[in-house]
């Protein structure tokens, strides 16, 4: 919309206020507030369940695997070596890693909690959990050693740190004339790690594959074999080629497949919370509306001079659909400053609440996060920013033709 000098003057003139138009000014600024507010809750909000969604995948399938071949009924895998060459043959697949996973009971001096044991060659094991070690170090957990690597809060949850012992038991034991005699191990604690799930540190146990295979008596066999994949979105394509070859062996279980219901539910969220919170860029927008119909009609002596000077409708239109408009992006420069201030200091703010009101918003244990996370998709702020500023735009269309067609001659009359 291109105004010319005499139009950008009058313009800026109706966004200043006058002299009895306080209240007008105080409406425009409640506008110019509420679209900011808007806009802001808006990006704080789906970034932050961007965030959300993006840390739960990368922790969750960074730790699980794309995809991953299981034994039927819970059996293991005894031709895994050859599953593990096709797998890693196959175009798009980045890693195969065999593994053991199986819930058993630890216990510590009379105290017992339910654990993940997870049994990991030692190359994978170090590449896996290396970068998550808080306390300790990897270097004492190797085959023989009897030493594992530990969860943070199953470490807290036992009251064991790195040195102290932590007892294994597995259920499925030896097979003796008086019945089936559980096994229990002892075990050192080498390492704990820190994932940044809770489900996933008050539960894994980690140590390596020979170490969980002669506590599970399972021989030379695996429990599953662990697939990474170049796009995990082409997951499916990707293995495609691979279900051939696990067919008789095994079962071909992908990241979509394990967690369909967890990453459905936050989809399903993601839009419902966007359509509810566009309605507050829609309420913030009518008071656009508003506050340009109360101009109008204060201004209609104006616009009536103007008119008899020359002015013509469309300039008059292109007068007040600039200060809608401007009213707009003002609200949505101040939104997008708002939401980058938030997101960043967002944990502070959590922090600072939680000492005001002594509660626990972020609990770890509920939220499964440790911590508010957020990551802001320049995509969905400019589709905000564009649907933002498509209401504003829409609402200045009926002040402004208002004001282009009122009648100079019914307004000075009486003059």
């Amino acid at each position: 919309m291109i105004l010319s000098p005499t139009e950008r003057m009058i313009a800026r003139r109706y966004l200043l206020p006058g002299r009895g138009e306080a209240f007008i000014f105080l409406v425009a600024s409640i506008s110019l507030v509420a679209v900011a507010l808007g806009v802001a809750a808006l990006i704080i909000v789906m970034s932050v369940m961007n965030g959300f969604r993006t840390e739960l995948f990368d922790k969750i399938v960074g730790l699980n695997g794309h995809a991953v071949i299981q034994g039927y009924a819970g059996r293991g895998l005894p031709d895994w070596r050859r599953l593990v060459d096709e797998a890693r043959r196959t175009p798009g697949v980045t890693s195969a890693v065999p593994l053991i996973e199986q819930p058993l009971v630890a216990t510590v001096e009379g105290r017992a909690e339910p654990i993940l044991l997870r049994g990991m060659r030692d190359p994978d094991l170090r590449a896996a959990v290396g970068r998550l070690v808080k306390q300790g170090s990897l270097a004492s957990v190797t085959p023989g050693s009897n030493t594992v690597a530990i969860g943070a809060r199953l470490a807290e949850s036992l009251g064991v740190t790195v040195g102290d012992s932590i007892s294994v038991l597995n259920p499925a034991g030896q097979a003796t004339p008086f019945g089936t005699v559980p096994r229990i191990v002892s075990y050192q604690v080498g390492a704990i790690f820190e994932v940044g799930v809770y489900d996933f540190d008050k539960a894994y146990v980690v140590m390596p594959l020979a170490d969980a295979q002669q506590l599970l008596l399972m021989g030379d066999d695996v429990g599953m074999i662990e697939i990474k994949t170049a796009n995990a979105d082409k997951v499916a394509s990707i293995l495609a080629p691979l279900a051939p070859e696990v067919l008789g062996a095994g079962v071909l279980v992908d990241w979509r497949q394990m967690n369909a219901s967890l990453f459905q539910a936050l989809a399903v969220e993601r839009v419902t919370m966007f359509v509810v919170l566009s309605i507050i860029i829609l309420v913030a927008v009518f008071n656009i509306l508003s506050s340009l119909i109360m101009l109008v009609r204060a201004k209609t002596r104006d616009i009536a001079i103007l008119r008899t000077m020359g002015a013509s409708r469309a300039a008059l239109t292109r007068i007040f659909m600039t200060v809608g408009v401007t009213i707009g992006v003002l609200g949505i420069l101040a939104g997008i400053a708002l939401a980058a201030v938030f997101l960043f200091f967002r944990q502070d703010v959590v922090d600072v609440v939680q000492k005001i009101t002594g509660e626990d918003l972020w609990d770890p244990s509920i939220r499964v996060l440790t911590t508010l996370p957020s990551k802001t998709d320049p995509v969905e702020v400019t589709a905000i920013v564009g649907m933002t500023l498509l209401f504003a735009f829409l609402a200045t269309l009926y002040p402004a033709l208002k004001a282009a067609s009122t009648d100079p001659v019914q307004v000075l009359r009486y003059e």
